[in-house]
């Protein structure tokens, strides 16, 4: 299965800088998170699209990663999208409303907590976004980590075509 990764940001990919204790969007931690997987029946072609704090995103990213998705499609059968948590909804309502004729799933995911904390959900998020776009149908799908009060894990349909 031929499936592009497009990575945006977010909490899933911030890194930690020792010299200044911050925490930022600075270059893709992807590389290192599915080096963890096995992956054998997978072709996966990353693609960075930007850097950014899902809150602090603008409608400019926001059409910059519908591009990139449009894009993505022609050569792809999935397309998953690391995306920050606080506004993944409205990317996904964003992909909804403006991608037509849907061929493959597009699933958007992020995380919590970075991919590189140890108690980080990014790799079960990146986990469950993989086997999504395996089940379902062509459409916009959400994988997205929930408080640990709520139940653990939730994949939303947010369209199909």
């Amino acid at each position: 299965m031929r499936t592009t990764m497009l990575t945006t940001g977010g909490t899933i990919e911030k890194t930690y800088d020792e010299r200044d204790g911050s925490l930022r969007n600075a270059r893709t931690t992807l590389p290192q998170l599915l080096a963890r997987f096995r992956l054998p029946d997978l072709e996966i072609d990353t693609r960075q699209v930007l850097f950014a704090d899902s809150l602090e995103m603008t409608d400019e990213h926001r059409e910059t990663i519908l591009a990139a998705t449009i894009e993505a499609m022609d050569s792809a059968e999935a397309v998953i999208i690391l995306h920050g948590t606080d506004t993944l909804e409205r990317m996904g309502e964003l992909l909804h409303a403006r991608l037509s004729d849907l061929r493959v799933p597009v699933t958007v995911t992020g995380a919590m907590r970075p991919c590189e904390f140890r108690d980080t959900d990014a790799a079960q998020n990146v986990t469950e976004a993989l086997l999504a776009t395996r089940l379902v149908k062509a459409g916009v799908d959400a994988v997205k980590a929930q408080p640990r009060a709520a139940s653990s894990w939730r994949t939303a349909r947010i369209a199909s075509s």
